[in-house]
């Protein structure tokens, strides 16, 4: 049998095969590295500069075509999947997050069409992306409403002929923070119609259509970046996606999973770019009569930790990955899951790539070493698509439900299924990722004991500890499932089953310290004084969570080994 990234990993029945998926990221690596040097790349972000020419090269199917990827094949695409969309993310946010976005932009643009428009407009648009290397827009957010697409301003009002059709719509607003805003060929645009939020397609020389000049920002400079002003922008009624006005936020609402799992991989590749810099630095760097790759202070402190993190977020991503393409997704059943993986992977990236500027000491503040414009870049992925604070929101208000709804055996089915999952292969430690879902329950209950969840920051708090805990659960999952899998390294895995293993107890350990420890401290912190919720935090098992973290100093100094690769590990 032919191997597929199915068999790594990857849904039967959605997105490209191993060969081909490998092939076009040894493609698209070798493009940017041919068209985007190091010195044109520093320069342009000294510059705030755009290079849309190597934009649209990579749009062009006569030259790379790297957007066809995300487009069906009935529309002349390659009809790649989640798994596939997250590996081009996470490969362009090594090469660059600025031209990431760019690609990205196009790809979030056309969601509306692909989830919401009829036959002929998916011919003409996707179409158009596959075959013309068309670019995109995506006009959601709006200046005063942000990320609240219920609270937009911009209108669309209908006009009618003389026999009551709508032949047309009047558009009027602005939009802010639209990546592609300046260069975009069309931009889909989300305004309120009589029947509630619709989406539109706006060509980029409509009258009345322009964009303001670039933003001028942090990071990301090689991304263009616009607001839009849309004074009495007539379109016809065809430009109305699907048809039918009103279900905007529902088509919104329905690739939320995927979207955010694109800004996941971003954050986990520009997290691992940077952590990979500091590694090669700490080989050759010689302070105190030795190499900083040997010394435990270093690397435990700066490259371990990060590189442990990183890959529980890329457990978490391939996971989500793997349930879209196996059709999870549907209606934004994933939501949920794209938040978690959004979350982990994006606050993991930066924190990654902060402490890879301290990893180089004053090289690292300085432009030629790039960590600084790594770090600079990757902090727009804990904003942009769903800031951190509404994915912790989006995180706790779920699994809050969802612990009501089982009268409070979710994490307790969890951790049951755990413990078992720890007899078949101890090594990956599930056993203390168990430990982590009973304190996550019990955190729960107290809070509802407690009626604690009337304070939004225990809300944003509980979605912190959650996502630490289901990434603990799902690293211990695929740990198991990469010691028996034939297929899991000549893939595309960087680390092999035993190194995966030892990663994957360095985070339960971690996790279920959070969830103990934190996880009290806030309860007992929003209780009132003999409140039964500060008594009910006690059943936390903080001392088996304790206990489990013997051996953890071992495990890392294996990690160490593995990243350097010394010894076997």
């Amino acid at each position: 049998m032919t191997d597929t990234a199915q068999s790594t990993g990857h849904a039967l029945g959605a997105g490209l095969d191993l060969e081909t998926l490998n092939l076009m990221l040894e493609t698209l690596g070798d493009f940017v590295d041919s068209v985007l040097s190091p010195e044109l790349q520093l320069d342009l972000d000294h510059e705030d500069r755009c290079p849309e020419d190597i934009v649209r090269a990579m749009s062009d199917p006569e030259q790379l075509g790297v957007t066809a990827a995300f487009i069906p094949e009935a529309y002349d695409g390659m009809d790649g999947g989640a798994f596939d969309s997250y590996r081009i993310c996470e490969l362009m946010a090594r090469k660059d997050l600025g031209l990431g976005t760019a690609v990205f932009a196009t790809f979030l643009g056309s969601d509306p069409i692909v989830v919401g428009s009829t036959e002929e407009q998916k011919q003409d648009w996707l179409g158009a992306i596959a075959r013309d290397g068309v670019i995109f827009a995506y006009g959601a957010t709006e200046p005063e409403a942000g990320s609240d697409l219920a609270a937009l301003e911009t209108t669309a009002t209908a006009v009618r002929n003389d026999d009551g059709e709508i032949v047309e719509y009047i558009i009027n607003g602005r939009k802010q923070w639209i990546s592609n805003g300046s260069i975009a060929d069309f931009t889909t645009i989300l305004a309120k119609t009589d029947a509630g939020p619709s989406w539109f397609v706006v060509a980029k020389d409509t009258p009345g259509f322009s964009a303001a000049p670039p933003e001028d920002k942090h990071g990301l400079r090689l991304s263009n970046t616009a607001a839009l002003f849309l004074d009495d922008v007539h379109v016809p009624f065809y430009n109305l996606i699907g048809g039918v006005e009103g279900k905007g936020l529902i088509q919104a609402q329905q690739v939320f999973g995927y979207t955010r799992l694109m800004v996941a991989a971003f954050g986990l590749g520009a997290g691992w770019e940077a952590l990979d810099r500091a590694i090669a630095y700490s080989m050759q760097r010689v302070q105190g009569g030795g190499l900083l790759m040997d010394k435990q202070g270093y690397t435990h402190k700066l490259i371990v930790p990060h590189a442990v993190r990183l890959e529980a977020s890329r457990a978490f991503i391939e996971d989500t990955a793997d349930k879209i393409d196996r059709g999870l997704g549907d209606d934004g059943a994933m939501n949920t899951e794209g938040a978690i993986a959004k979350y982990l992977a994006t606050v993991f990236g930066n924190a990654a790539a902060d402490d890879a500027i301290q990893a180089h000491g004053g090289y690292g503040y300085t432009r030629p070493y790039v960590v600084e414009k790594v770090k600079r870049d990757v902090r727009i992925t804990t904003i942009y698509e769903g800031t951190s604070e509404i994915m912790e929101m989006t995180i706790a208000r779920d699994r809050w439900q969802q612990h009501l709804k089982t009268q409070g055996r979710y994490y307790h089915d969890k951790a049951a299924a755990l413990r078992t999952l720890a007899v078949a292969h101890p090594e990956v430690g599930a056993d203390v990722a168990a430990l982590a879902c009973e304190g996550m329950a019990i955190v729960l209950e107290a809070c509802r004991t407690g009626r604690l969840t009337r304070n939004q920051h225990i809300l944003f708090r509980l979605g912190e500890l959650i996502a630490h805990c289901e990434g603990a659960e799902i690293f211990a999952q695929r740990a198991a499932a990469a010691a028996t899998d034939s297929a899991h390294e000549k893939a595309y895995k960087r680390f092999d089953a035993k190194t995966f293993a030892l990663m994957s107890r360095v985070f339960a350990r971690e996790a279920a310290a959070r969830v103990a420890f934190d996880g009290s401290r806030w309860v007992a912190g929003a209780a009132e004084p003999g409140s039964p919720a500060v008594a009910a935090v006690n059943g936390i098992p903080t001392a088996a969570i304790q206990a489990a973290q013997a051996g953890m100093v071992t495990d890392m100094d294996a990690v160490a080994d593995a990243l350097y690769g010394r010894g076997d590990g």
